[in-house]
């Protein structure tokens, strides 16, 4: 991989992990329909991936640091009583929602690697995860009322935890089945985004705790890691971008929610899937 094809993927990565039209699923296919020559069985391709999810968690960190403060004043007992017992709620709710892609994710994981150089397959996913978003979306439709985020409890947290593996499917995305989860549990579009936001952080930290040091301690990965530190601060920069101008696209646009985002999956994975099957 050289510099352009790294920042142009960093770039894409950035834009898309929060954006609920798999980050992933772009990775795999992208490469293809340039004719990148990527070895994606390689064993430092997942770890650059992860690389810049970090860059992607810095930003969400930055982006939602006065929640993450709380939890984190809540958890060592500062602040009143009431805000204490909140704060250990979201975090424990937190974890709840983190257990499912955890357990799921470290059992499929060689499995995820075999998948990961499919650019095809991930193509097809795409699609089925814009159908997905627009079927949730009509679900939700005939909804009269909404769940507040102070409201949501240990069940809906699981359920929502459950919708994000979906994401270990190249193509399917995790920003959008989280959110599409927390939306049928009764959350509106903004707070479910704002769990969904917050959930990512600790699935993508024990992700890089897994693959970072698979670059680092790889004598022939050694120039790798120093271009992915370098592709993780630009995909951190466009994630950040990327996550203000969502949470004030679900503050203003509730009721078109995520039909945009299904309709592009839909279009892109289809011209993406054609091209690779007749290109062949």
């Amino acid at each position: 991989m050289d510099p352009i094809q790294a920042i142009v993927i960093a770039v894409v990565q950035g834009a898309t992990e929060l954006f609920p039209v798999s980050s992933l699923g772009h990775a795999v296919v992208l490469p293809a329909l340039l004719h990148w020559h990527m070895d994606q069985h390689g064993d430092t391709f997942l770890p650059f991936l992860v690389m810049l999810h970090v860059g992607t968690a810095l930003a969400l960190l930055g982006f939602f640091w006065k929640d993450w403060m709380a939890i984190l004043r809540g958890l060592i007992g500062m602040g009143s009583a009431h805000e204490v017992r909140e704060a250990r709620r979201v975090f424990l709710l937190i974890v709840i929602a983190t257990i499912p892609v955890v357990i799921l994710g470290g059992g499929l994981e060689h499995l995820l690697r075999r998948v990961f150089a499919t650019p095809l397959i991930a193509a097809v996913f795409l699609i089925v995860n814009g159908l997905v978003l627009l079927v949730g979306e009509k679900l939700k439709g005939s909804r009269t009322s909404t769940l507040a985020l102070s409201k949501l409890g240990a069940r809906d947290a699981f359920i929502i935890g459950c919708w994000q593996c979906l994401a270990l499917i190249p193509g399917m995305s995790r920003s959008g089945a989280s959110i599409l989860g927390g939306v049928l549990r009764g959350l509106d579009h903004e707070d479910s985004a704002h769990f969904s936001f917050l959930i990512a952080l600790p699935v993508i930290v024990a992700a890089a705790v897994l693959e970072v040091p698979k670059l680092m301690h790889d004598h022939a990965a050694h120039g790798a890691m120093g271009l992915a530190v370098a592709a993780a601060v630009v995909a951190g920069v466009t994630a950040l971008a990327s996550t203000a101008f969502l949470m004030r696209w679900f503050r203003g646009h509730d009721s078109w929610g995520m039909a945009p985002f299904a309709i592009y999956c839909i279009v892109a994975g289809a011209l993406s899937a054609g091209y690779l099957f007749i290109t062949g």
